[in-house]
């Protein structure tokens, strides 16, 4: 259901003392992502600064993605939370709004046993749209088991995972054990990408597509003809880019790298803070061999 290269989108805000949300500049940076040929696009991940939003920006967030991708692509949107009812409360906010499908980050912080994750994944896949975990074990601090993946995957309505473990055993493991089921495992982290899709994997939310989606489009459409020499080429040629987008804690160098690149970014929300000067320009550089 949810194959190929989904940007997770970067929020703009207007610079202005309340940073309010630059809702044209949302659809300036979709209509440019669609034009240069991606397969979906995700709204309020981390990426998109989700954690900052008022509940009511992230629903005008997620309706502007809708509004704006116009059917012509998927809007998955993020609609997690460390909390159940609130989870509840976005996800059935991106089925109202006319998502596609809502990704869901494990609970963050409190660390919930393995009957609780099972519980809060139902809860969120009975609401009648397709959900996508998401495992990032660095920012959650838990780790969704493989195990535990493949038995929430035999729910009609949990329909992938994207995989930011940085574990391409447990990847392997959870590709292996899902392969009779339509479950798609999505990359997490764009260096991975490529090894990912080699495994099976189904394509990537990615950082680094915000940027050069088009060449990010060209590497998983090599892999998916066979041609392994020309999408280690792109690899490779994007790793520097893979790499500058973590000199700091993301979105802050996606978003800064956006706004030298003449796209709608703007600052992001405190407790996240601008790029220094050194890093802007080790950015600016890295920059320049993409232009």
């Amino acid at each position: 259901m949810f194959e190929g290269v989904y940007p997770a989108i970067i929020t703009p805000f207007s610079r202005t003392p309340d940073r309010a949300l630059d809702l044209e500049g949302l659809r300036s940076n979709i209509a440019y992502l669609i034009e240069e040929g991606v397969h979906g696009i995700v709204p309020c991940g981390s990426t998109g600064e989700s954690a900052t939003l008022t509940f009511e920006e992230h629903e005008q967030v997620i309706g502007v993605a809708v509004e704006a991708a116009d059917g012509r692509i998927p809007v998955l949107a993020g609609t997690g939370s460390n909390n159940t009812a609130e989870a509840v409360r976005f996800t059935k906010a991106a089925r109202d709004l006319g998502a596609d499908g809502a990704l869901v980050i494990s609970p963050y912080y409190n660390k919930p046993n393995r009957s609780g994750l099972i519980k809060h994944f139902t809860a969120l896949a009975d609401l009648d749209i397709p959900i996508v975990m998401y495992n990032v074990p660095g920012r959650t601090g838990q780790n969704l088991r493989p195990d535990l993946v493949v038995e929430l995957a035999d729910h009609p309505n949990i329909v992938g995972i994207k995989e930011a473990s940085g574990d391409l055993e447990q990847v392997s493991m959870i590709i292996e054990e899902t392969q009779d089921k339509d479950f798609a495992v999505l990359s997490g982290d764009d260096a991975l990408t490529l090894p990912i899709l080699a495994l099976g994997g189904a394509g990537v939310i990615s950082v680094a597509a915000d940027l050069e989606p088009a060449r990010m489009v060209a590497m998983y459409e090599a892999v998916r003809r066979g041609d392994l020499v020309e999408a280690r080429r792109i690899h490779y040629g994007l790793s520097p880019l893979f790499r500058a987008m973590f000199i700091d804690t993301n979105p802050i160098p996606v978003k800064t790298a956006a706004g030298l690149r003449g796209m709608a970014a703007g600052p992001v929300r405190l407790p996240l803070d601008e790029l220094d000067t050194e890093k802007i320009e080790a950015l600016r550089e890295v920059l320049r061999h993409y232009d």
